[in-house]
């Protein structure tokens, strides 16, 4: 890895390659919204933006004509690139794109232009600067301004409400499509990300966040595109085994999240000297005090990001699977990721001592919360051949709410007086 600890250079105005920013457009057949969102996108830099700018179109192996419209575009405007590939993945191009580059910032955004462009230049401002190092666009800031469905709001805030909890995530919203990086960051990180598909995001996040990597983020005015052709249940399925190898990985100590650090994450901050003799202000980071109330209040916000989990898992696999099946898989696979995100923000443990001990613990919870919900489907079930999807889900809701509270009780007894 190469050395790059410390504060970062500014981005020279007009590096030697040219291009001071390339902006990456993944897209598969996407040959009627290509041509308008690339000049749209080509405009707007050429007005807006003061720096040297690329615009490469990373086709994934699209069947229809994106190709030839690609082309098309890269005769009509200076500064727009095309780059094939014959496999698809959203996450394998932005990857082949930007380790292609050699623009020192590099930006991917969706086809459909869903962010306001206004937002790009303050999106990349603090990686041409050197005061960051990736940044993204988040819809959910308090000044963000969006318009979506009421199914993908609520996906979209459970998804990452299980991020904060199951990886310890401290960005908002890692799905948006408007995101930045600083090339030599990427150069670093982009071998380590082992998603190829719409995880890629989350993944370089967490990785960025674990190196010790400031992360920028921007409110965006996003509107949702009712012609989006995303599968919401498999993105959201990918999405969650994503998570589990992650967590896996950096529960094993797989990923070399030291050598990371070492050699990509900012120096600390020294004192000076007229604050030194300071009391310190508040809890370190990573340390949770040991009172029952933040405990009980972490322990719920763990919990009702685990529990959206469990429900957006069950009605996906609900018509495949079964009801009694589609519980299983829903509540084991939000059960390591609660006991996960216990075991670090509930109980301020981190590392790996103990950590076999708790996750058997954390099955143990698992079982008597999976006797639980079946039993109540059971029970429901035996007096409705065929109950409502909706009272289903609220004895679910219930049954889930006892769990927790054995959970708790299991988790705190067994975690108590192991604290890292």
């Amino acid at each position: 890895m190469t050395a790059l600890s410390g504060p970062r250079a500014a981005v020279q105005a007009r590096p030697a390659a040219g291009a001071v920013l390339d902006v990456v457009i993944p897209v598969y057949n996407e040959e009627a919204d290509l041509g308008p969102c690339v000049r749209r996108l080509h405009s707007h830099l050429s007005e807006h933006f003061p720096y040297p700018f690329r615009i490469t179109i990373a086709d994934n192996a699209s069947v229809d004509d994106t190709l030839t419209v690609a082309h098309g575009l890269a005769g009509e405007l200076p500064g727009v690139e095309v780059l094939h590939l014959d496999a698809k993945g959203r996450g394998r191009a932005l990857s082949a794109a930007w380790s292609a580059s050699s623009a020192p910032v590099l930006a991917y955004m969706d086809v459909d232009l869903s962010t306001d462009l206004a937002a790009l230049l303050p999106l990349v401002a603090p990686l041409i600067s050197g005061h960051s190092d990736l940044a993204v666009g988040t819809r959910l800031a308090r000044t963000s301004r969006v318009v979506r469905g009421a199914k993908r709001e609520v996906i979209s805030r459970a998804y990452n409400l299980l991020l904060r909890g199951a990886l310890a995530a401290r960005f908002s919203d890692a799905q948006c499509g408007f995101k930045a990086i600083r090339a030599d960051v990427a150069v670093e990180l982009l071998p380590l990300v082992r998603d190829t598909g719409w995880f890629f995001d989350t993944e370089l996040l967490v990785l960025a966040q674990r190196a010790g990597l400031r992360i920028h983020e921007v409110p965006v005015d996003w509107v949702d595109d009712p012609d989006s052709r995303v599968d919401i249940v498999a993105t959201a399925l990918a999405d969650l085994r994503g998570m589990g190898r992650l967590g896996r990985a950096l529960l094993t100590g797989a990923l070399p999240l030291t050598d990371l650090r070492a050699q990509l994450g900012r120096a600390p901050l020294t004192a000076r000297p007229e604050q030194l003799g300071r009391a310190p202000l508040g809890v370190p980071p990573g340390q949770v005090p040991v009172g029952l109330p933040r405990q009980l209040v972490r322990f719920a916000a763990v919990g009702v990001a685990s529990t959206l989990a469990y429900l957006v898992l069950f009605v996906a696999t609900r018509g495949a699977l079964g009801a009694q099946p589609a519980n299983l898989l829903a509540l084991l696979l939000t059960a390591v990721a609660n006991t996960a995100a216990n075991r670090r923000l509930t109980f301020g443990i981190s590392g790996r001592r103990h950590a076999g001990r708790h996750h058997l613990q954390g099955l143990l919870a698992f079982g008597l919360g999976l006797a639980l919900t079946s039993g109540s489907l059971a029970v429901l079930h035996a007096a409705h051949a065929a109950p409502a999807r909706p009272v289903e889900l609220a004895v679910l809701v219930a049954a889930n709410l006892a769990a927790t509270v054995l959970r708790f009780v299991l988790l705190r007894l067994g975690m108590h007086h192991r604290r890292g």
